[in-house]
This record gives C-alpha cells, sequence and structure tokens, in this order.
C-alpha cells in the first residue's frame, strides 16, 4: 500500500467521522430550541464533508 493510499484511508475515515457528527447534529437540531444555530453548524459540517471526500479522491487519483 502506497504512502498516499494510507493518507487516502485516514481522510476517509476521518470524512465517516464528520458524517457521524452531521447526523448528530441534524438530529440536535430537531431537538433544539436554537435551530438556526445548529442549521449554520450542519452547514459547516457539511461543507468539510465534501472538501474531505474531494481531498480523498483527489488522493485516489493521484496513484494513476
Amino acid at each position: 500500500m502506497s504512502e498516499w493510499q494510507d493518507i487516502a484511508d485516514d481522510i476517509a475515515a476521518i470524512e465517516q467521522r464528520v458524517n457521524d457528527a452531521l447526523f448528530e447534529q441534524v438530529r440536535a437540531q430537531l431537538r433544539d430550541d436554537d435551530a438556526e444555530a445548529a442549521h449554520q453548524r450542519e452547514k459547516q459540517l457539511a461543507k468539510v464533508r465534501r472538501s474531505l471526500q474531494k481531498a480523498e479522491q483527489l488522493l485516489r487519483g493521484s496513484q494513476d
């Protein structure tokens, strides 16, 4: 396994953690009175997740 593959795997694991946090944020939003703050946090986590997905794809593509 190459170093790039290892890094891509690490990013994928972080992405999963962010995804889990995103779903937890959505659940919290359903029961929280401060829906606007929860919504802003949800948007931020979604943006982070997309960035991580892109980084992982770029790293995996660099093996060609």
